[in-house]
């Protein structure tokens, strides 16, 4: 009992709250009874019987994708950890898959020395990159390195990838553990409260606010534009618009809208120009889409380029009000880069810490083909599977929505009839 090892029957449920009707705040029901069905993943910690001889164990650490805070917290602890149970032969893999079938890459050597300031960076000292070889090259790499555990820290898709080495290591009945730590900033993995890095990112993009707001309050007519990322999630918009209490408009992907005509965005715009003197908006890099020319180019990753959504509402503002006589002066700010880049805030440090460790204590379980993350305040694992079929995504019926809404006071961007509901839900919440 003093150790604290976790049973492996210790289990912890996805939904704590036992919703009365399908109509209540927040329901999510799997009938129209809103039956309550326990649904439920196992907790995450070290057991007391390990399935693997730490002398004989070769870890290995990737990062892919873009970069994220937190990612050298993570590698420290998974490292720190892994000496804390014994095992001697640590490494890095370079540059994301790539280090598996690049022969100018060689696997970096790793151990507490090396890594105890690497918290104090951001970036990634392994270093990152997407897309990757083929399955069969890579797991043909861990099996000539003699590799008994992989520890791949990504998102998504780097999780896509990390299930299909587990599924060729299972295939070729290698004893492989692989295990994912869930990195995003964009907060868009399924079941999880939330990846670490997505605190820092919201942290940083107040900055950018800040600045925009300030540039909009200092001159006549200001308007200022923050685009923030967020391909098809906005949990980093939401959350930044509300935490910083100056956004008036806040556009995400989840929520269509329309820029032109009545109740469209630059007419309530216009409206915020004449009674407020300023204003500021917070756009999401996927938001609008619809309205801009797609194009069929994608990166390393399979990722659909989007189209610059901020460039062209910069472009539009100062189109509208040129075209009704008024004066606006439009500031855009593009921090999209710099609030990755940067070192982990002490709330992701502490998450990065958690999970560096329950990684460790995963793979030494015998686990494979699973995640660890937070889920309902607890650290559990997931199977893989599970948390990439699609990603996570703001609930325009959520109560965080609603209360960025009240936030920003912004209307229904779409049509006449919806911003009368609001109207009518406002004089009258029964």
């Amino acid at each position: 009992m003093q150790l604290g090892y976790v049973n492996d029957d210790d289990r912890a449920l996805l939904k704590v709250i036992k919703f009365a009707s399908p109509t209540s705040a927040g329901a999510e029901c799997i009938d129209p009874e809103c039956s309550w069905v326990e649904q439920w993943v196992h907790r995450a910690g070290p057991r007391k019987q390990i399935y693997y001889e730490p002398r004989e164990v070769k870890a290995a650490i990737v990062t892919c994708g873009g970069l994220c805070p937190g990612l050298n917290d993570v590698i420290r602890q998974i490292v720190f950890t892994l000496e804390k149970y014994g095992v001697k032969n640590i490494v890095g893999i370079p540059f994301g898959y790539r280090g598996f079938f690049d022969e100018r890459l060689s696997e970096m050597p790793l151990s507490r020395r090396v890594v105890q300031n690497l918290n104090l960076n951001g970036g990634s000292f392994l270093g990152v990159s997407r897309g990757g070889g083929k399955v069969d090259e890579i797991v043909d790499s861990i099996q000539a390195r003699g590799i008994d555990m992989l520890f791949v820290l990504g998102g998504n898709g780097t999780h896509a990838g990390a299930n299909a080495i587990h599924n060729e290591c299972r295939r070729r009945k290698l004893k492989v553990s692989v295990v994912g730590v869930p990195k995003t900033i964009d907060n868009d993995i399924l079941l999880m409260d939330k990846t670490f890095g997505f605190d820092t990112a919201v942290e940083e993009a107040q900055r950018a606010i800040n600045s925009a707001y300030i540039e909009a309050h200092s001159a006549y007519h200001g308007i200022g534009l923050v685009k923030l990322m967020g391909r098809s999630s906005g949990f980093i918009t939401m959350h930044a618009s509300l935490s910083s209490g100056q956004i008036d408009i806040c556009l995400i992907p989840e929520v269509p809208f329309k820029l032109d005509g009545s109740y469209g965005v630059l007419q309530h715009l216009e409206h915020l120009i004449r009674t407020k003197g300023s204003a500021v908006i917070c756009v999401a890099e996927g938001a609008g889409q619809e309205l801009l020319e797609k194009s069929n180019a994608t990166d390393l990753s399979g990722n659909v380029i989007l189209s610059d959504i901020g460039v062209h509402i910069q472009q539009k503002i100062k189109s509208y009000f040129k075209g009704i006589g008024v004066h606006a002066d439009v500031k855009y700010i593009d921090p999209t880069y710099m609030i990755r880049a940067c070192r982990a805030n002490a709330s992701d440090a502490i998450l990065c810490t958690v999970l560096g460790q329950n990684a460790v204590h995963g793979a030494f379980a015998g686990f494979s083909g699973v995640t660890t993350g937070i889920c309902n305040t607890h650290y559990v694992y997931l199977p893989i599977p599970e948390v990439i079929a699609t990603p996570r995504q703001v609930n325009p019926n959520s109560r965080m929505w609603h209360r960025c809404l009240t936030s920003t006071g912004q209307p229904d961007f779409l049509d006449e009839v919806n911003n009368t509901e609001i109207a009518d839900l406002v004089l009258d919440p029964n």
